[in-house]
């Protein structure tokens, strides 16, 4: 049988097969050869007892892609949740994660959550300094439901993995996005001893047909990709889209004259909290200890 791994925890895999979820071990072979299966797989897997739906993980199909932070495999894009207050947008956290996405050459949603509590005026600020940096930006609110049609719309037919911030409503988006769906699979959410509140492992969420969530754990802080700091502003695209426009070959858009990054953070064509973040995550960079 075929199937697709959507969750993993204990050293058991849940495979979601034709509207049944079987638990799985991986056999012996995937340790010896190095290799562990991820949520998000295909996999091939044979059935030991249908009575309890148990079963063995037999063989990982090709991987489209493997993401390092959600590990989770075959995803089609990314939605990172920010939440306009509680717990408030961090703007360096945000910008950590869009440069792992860009060097993971995943496209990337963004969804300012929680705007029921916000006023017009900090829901433009935040999406402005985005949305000038080429990123798609909807603001949502799961007690209104407004922007969630909008965001129904671009997960359709698509895998998205779904990240942010512990605490700006992840979960509860997830679960508006699914509605029926949700309590439809109350018993695979009851097999895999699935938290209510909180996410505790990354879980693939059926929606509909070719439409997956990946449900992920909030984080507070994130890494670098393990990238030269010279390379630091090709993981910001607005910085990125001006490579070899400036003065000098090898320009750390910092203290060189005749930048054309800075002439447009000046402009208002790079948000100043971008171009920031990009000097701190450069510094942090240069700083990192060699092994």
């Amino acid at each position: 049988m075929q199937g697709r791994i959507i969750k993993g925890i204990a050293g058991f895999y849940y495979v979601f097969s034709e509207g049944r979820v079987y638990e799985c071990k991986a056999r012996g072979i995937f340790r010896k050869d190095g290799i562990k299966p991820l949520v998000g797989d295909y996999v091939s897997f044979s059935v030991t007892h249908e009575k309890d739906m148990e079963g063995n993980v037999d063989e990982i199909l090709p991987r489209k892609n493997e993401l390092i932070r959600p590990n989770v495999a075959n995803v089609d894009q990314s939605l990172y949740v920010a939440a306009v207050t509680k717990p408030k947008y961090d703007l360096n956290l945000t910008d950590r994660f869009l440069s792992m996405m860009e060097y993971e050459d995943l496209p990337v949603i963004i969804c300012l959550n929680k705007i029921d509590l916000a006023s017009d005026q900090e829901v433009k600020e935040f999406a402005d300094i985005y949305r000038t940096g080429g990123y798609k930006v909807i603001p949502t609110s799961t007690k209104t439901g407004e922007g969630m049609d909008e965001l129904r719309e671009v997960l359709r037919s698509k895998t998205t993995t779904v990240a942010g911030a512990s605490g700006v409503g992840k979960s509860s988006m997830v679960n508006y996005i699914r509605g029926e769906k949700a309590m439809e699979t109350g018993a695979i959410s009851e097999k895999i001893e699935r938290g209510k509140n909180t996410t505790r492992h990354s879980e693939c969420l059926f929606v509909s047909e070719d439409t997956y969530l990946f449900d992920t754990p909030g984080f507070g802080t994130m890494m670098l990709p393990d990238i030269e700091k010279e390379n630091m502003d090709l993981l910001f695209r607005e910085m990125a889209e001006l490579k070899g426009k400036c003065k000098f070959n090898g320009c750390a858009h910092i203290n060189e004259p005749d930048c054309a990054v800075k002439r447009s953070v000046e402009e208002g064509a790079i948000a100043k909290s971008r171009y920031n973040n990009y000097k701190l995550l450069y510094e942090e960079l240069k700083n990192r200890r060699k092994y």
